[in-house]
């Protein structure tokens, strides 16, 4: 490129090969890209079929479909990553579409296969190429949706569906400090519901709490079970570890509590690191001697808590560059980047 210099070298790449996006400036919001994928399931043909990329924008759906009158819809939530070569990586996702398909069953509808959610996603990401960020710059959120689609009037499953995927590039969840406050009247998840999924209906019903919780500056809620009110779940879109020692504890996945694939693979990496990682039944007197705290999620991927605030009382732990939290996102977002080899088969080069 001449006498250009290095930075607009980048600029002028960028430019060519990329969206107009000030990458720097991305936060976590719905940024429209170039295409979306629908795949449809009937009553007739009883399977998903013909799924096709199709321009992003609205969708049209009758008034009576099971989605607007029931909820009857799951999600899910995955990311795509730039390498430094340019190469894009998904990271496990059929982790999402194992998950969907359980979800799917709690909420009596048909899912697609684990190729078929794969496929999609594949096709989403490729089509909307110039939307992943530049390494290091951020990653494209994909959500794949499921909703019953089938005109119904009376209570019962759809009769059709709708499989759908979009996305958009983001950046980081929460860019501030994680201040969390414990809800101590509003449950989030109650046994034999359906917090272990990710149904839509968990989580229009924390918006309440959560819009006073911010309102009073903090971050997000931590939520209490609905058994006894005393142990620890997890926030109103991430799951929670405390640290203590040589000990890593996170509360166990028992049908109220999302299985978070973040969670799931912070687990095996601090395993790795030499910790002993519990699953149980955290007491939420335990938040006061903790160490360290921090969040996992796919949004906020790996994320410190400042602090926590329980009935009045404001309890603040270790945040910075020697926190735990830090060595484990710098070695998830190494291995979902490229940075780091993958030894255990998590990502999935697309292009």
């Amino acid at each position: 490129m001449g006498s250009l210099s290095k930075q607009e070298q980048v600029e002028c790449r960028e430019k060519a090969e990329y969206a107009n996006v000030n990458w720097d400036e991305l936060g976590f919001a719905l940024t429209k890209t170039d295409y979306m994928y629908v795949m449809n399931f009937t009553e007739e043909e009883q399977k998903f079929f013909n799924g096709t990329l199709t321009r992003f924008g609205n969708i049209e759906m009758c008034p009576s479909s099971g989605i607007l009158n029931y909820g009857q819809g799951l999600f899910e939530g995955l990311k795509a990553y730039r390498k430094e070569d340019e190469g894009i990586l998904l990271f496990r996702p059929q982790e999402n579409a194992l998950r969907m398909k359980i979800g799917a069953d709690r909420m009596c509808m048909p899912s697609p296969t684990v190729d078929q959610f794969i496929d999609a996603v594949k096709k989403t990401v490729l089509a909307n190429k110039r939307w992943v960020p530049p390494y290091g710059r951020g990653s494209l959120y994909v959500r794949p949706l499921l909703m019953g689609t089938g005109r119904n009037l009376g209570v019962k499953p759809s009769s059709d569906y709708t499989f759908l995927v979009y996305a958009s590039p983001v950046g980081n969840y929460h860019k501030g400090d994680l201040n969390l406050m414990v809800e101590d009247n509003v449950r989030r998840a109650i046994p034999g519901g359906t917090g272990g999924i990710k149904a839509v209906t968990n989580y229009s019903p924390v918006y309440k709490p959560l819009t006073e919780a911010k309102a009073k500056g903090f971050s997000d809620l931590l939520f209490l079970d609905a058994s006894t009110g005393s142990n620890i779940e997890e926030g109103s879109a991430c799951n929670i570890f405390i640290l203590k020692g040589n000990v890593i504890s996170t509360p166990t996945t028992h049908g109220t509590i999302l299985p978070g694939i973040t969670r799931k693979s912070i687990m095996e990496i601090a395993s790795d690191f030499g910790y002993q990682v519990e699953e149980r039944a955290i007491p939420i007197k335990e938040v006061f001697d903790a160490e360290e705290i921090f969040c996992t999620g796919t949004a906020m991927v790996v994320k410190s808590v400042a602090s926590i605030t329980y009935q009045g009382k404001r309890i603040e732990y270790k945040l910075g560059v020697e926190t735990l939290a830090q060595k484990l996102h710098a070695t998830l977002t190494g291995i979902q980047t490229g940075l780091i080899e993958d030894k255990l088969g998590w990502t999935m080069l697309i292009d």
